[in-house]
């Protein structure tokens, strides 16, 4: 066994041995991509550069794509790859071709092969490889908008690299790797106005396509990847925002859909609809509809196509109804929509989780927007404050805070509520409570006949404040009303933390000091056990 010392310094040796390795292998890809560029007489030399593309070592792969994206976009830039349709290689052996013909079409094949190692390397293992691989795709595209390789009339279609783009993001949305990484990565160029466009175009067909073979199956791994692309795009509010183009169109620049927001507008809706019509995982729910009020309703050229998504996730049940309520509430208040048994489904989703909850918070206060009209019928506020007092018995501290002052702001903006606060009888024997708890429509719950005995009850509560805001139903209730904002995400810590800094008062327990631990000063148990 070799001493520890050689050990050390077969280790050193090993490692000066791969960081001259790394250094050589890059000194020989940029002197192959230097003569590539200088003469045509060494166009071989690509065949070395793209083998490196194979390499198991991740140093070498990733100057290799260097290499290739040096060499590309300089030929590119030059016009020396063939421009229309590409002919077979055999093809120009046979046919009468220039030299000058011969060497573009070969030199295009070439330029086809890297295009294709280049996105089967944007799976690779290591992060490095698929960054690079990316970038260099995306400069070809640059190139691409700049140099078309199609050889036809001005089309909106075709006056930018879309194949090219289209292979990218249907490598990006893989449907067995997590790209979520990768994705980010790729956002900065989304930041382009006519690159967004393509890209919300291309992820259109390709979830239509996906999802068609697989036939509407859940996908959790590709439905990840196509989240995490929509999610990164960041929609322009105006149209005079619209000026960061990669390719700029020589001519009919403004007759470009890519240049349009409207166009935009058009193409985001479709995006999201194709996706959002298909079945997606409950945690995918909740991802879409955290976002779907601020992110993506606003940018809609039609919010009100997004109804059946949400009517969908509002059936559900759970935390995803909570989460649905903001994108209802957007389409009910500013795009006047009509949703049958709204309350009904409403008052369905007040049981004990909802003070437990992650989204506590924005659901009372969306409630609370809901339940502020002056116009609904009394007996469905009155079921929504006897549900709300019921299920207070087993609230936590916390909550109940938030919730009493919910009841009595109900009860403040419908005066005809005031008889639940006023019926004494009722408190004497609650079980004889009229009111049905497990009636889910709140027109047959019998909360009119019933009373608020839950708010008496929570007067003997043992948190002191609890009981405090419980007691102000035993005087007349002032108009004003209390805003619960303020109390929305007051938490447990926080209770616990104010009690904390809240001095105690001295009190006196007993007239003659205790000298003793055990009995009287004067008693023998009391001489034995002495404090002092």
């Amino acid at each position: 066994m070799a001493p520890p010392g050689d050990r050390n310094v077969s280790v050193e040796q090993k490692e000066k041995q791969t960081q001259t390795q790394k250094k050589s292998v890059k000194k020989e890809l940029n002197t192959k991509a230097e003569l590539v560029l200088e003469s045509r007489k060494h166009a071989n030399d690509v065949f070395d550069i793209l083998e490196y593309l194979q390499s198991e070592k991740e140093e070498e792969v990733v100057c290799a794509i260097r290499a290739c994206s040096r060499v590309f976009s300089a030929l590119l830039e030059r016009g020396d790859l063939y421009v229309g349709q590409l002919p077979k290689e055999e093809e120009t052996l046979a046919a009468d071709y220039s030299a000058e013909d011969k060497y573009k079409v070969w030199m295009r094949h070439r330029y086809s092969s890297c295009v294709q190692q280049l996105l089967e390397l944007m799976g690779h293992e290591e992060y490095q490889v698929k960054e690079a691989a990316l970038c260099a795709l995306m400069k070809f595209v640059e190139m691409e908008g700049k140099r078309s390789l199609l050889k036809v009339d001005w089309d909106e279609h075709y006056s930018f690299p879309r194949e090219l783009l289209k292979s990218v993001v249907e490598h990006l949305l893989s449907l067995e790797k997590h790209m979520s990484l990768l994705i980010s990565r790729f956002q900065e160029y989304l930041e382009f106005e006519d690159i967004r466009y393509y890209v919300m175009a291309s992820v259109n067909e390709n979830v239509a396509k996906v999802m068609q073979k697989t036939k509407e199956a859940l996908l959790p791994v590709y439905q990840n990847n196509v989240f995490a692309l929509l999610s990164n795009i960041n929609m322009p509010s105006k149209e005079s925002e619209m000026t960061n183009f990669q390719v700029k169109q020589e001519a009919k620049h403004e007759e470009w859909k890519a240049a349009k927001l409207k166009e935009h507008k058009r193409a985001f809706e479709r995006m999201w609809l194709g996706f959002l019509k298909h079945k997606l995982p409950s945690s995918m729910y909740k991802k879409v509809l955290v976002i779907l009020h601020d992110s993506i309703l606003p940018h809609m050229s039609k919010p009100t196509l997004m109804i059946d998504f949400l009517t969908a996730a509002y059936d559900i049940g759970g935390a995803i109804s909570l989460l649905a309520l903001n994108g209802l509430f957007v389409l009910i208040h500013q795009h006047n929509l009509d949703y049958p048994d709204f309350y009904k489904k409403l008052y369905s989703l007040l049981e004990p989780s909802i003070f437990h909850v992650k989204y506590r918070a924005r659901f009372f206060h969306l409630a609370d927007l809901f339940l502020s009209s002056s116009h609904l019928p009394v007996y469905l506020v009155a079921a929504f404050a006897k549900r709300l007092s019921r299920l207070a018995l087993t609230a936590p501290p916390q909550a109940l805070l938030m919730v009493i002052p919910f009841i009595c702001n109900l009860i403040r903006r419908h005066p005809s509520c005031r008889v639940l606060i006023h019926r004494p009888s009722a408190a004497e024997d609650p079980s004889e409570d009229p009111y049905i708890m497990e009636e889910e429509d709140p027109a047959k719950c019998c909360a009119l006949e019933s009373s608020l005995w839950e708010l008496q009850s929570l007067q003997k509560h043992y948190h002191p404040n609890v009981a405090k805001a419980a007691s102000v139903v035993n005087k007349p209730l002032c108009q004003q009303e209390v805003d619960i904002n303020q109390l929305l995400e007051v938490s447990a810590f926080e209770i616990f933390e104010k009690e904390l800094k809240n001095k105690a008062k001295t009190i006196p327990l007993e007239f003659e000091p205790a000298h003793t631990l055990l009995g009287r000063n004067d008693e023998v148990v009391g001489l034995h056990f002495a404090l002092e």
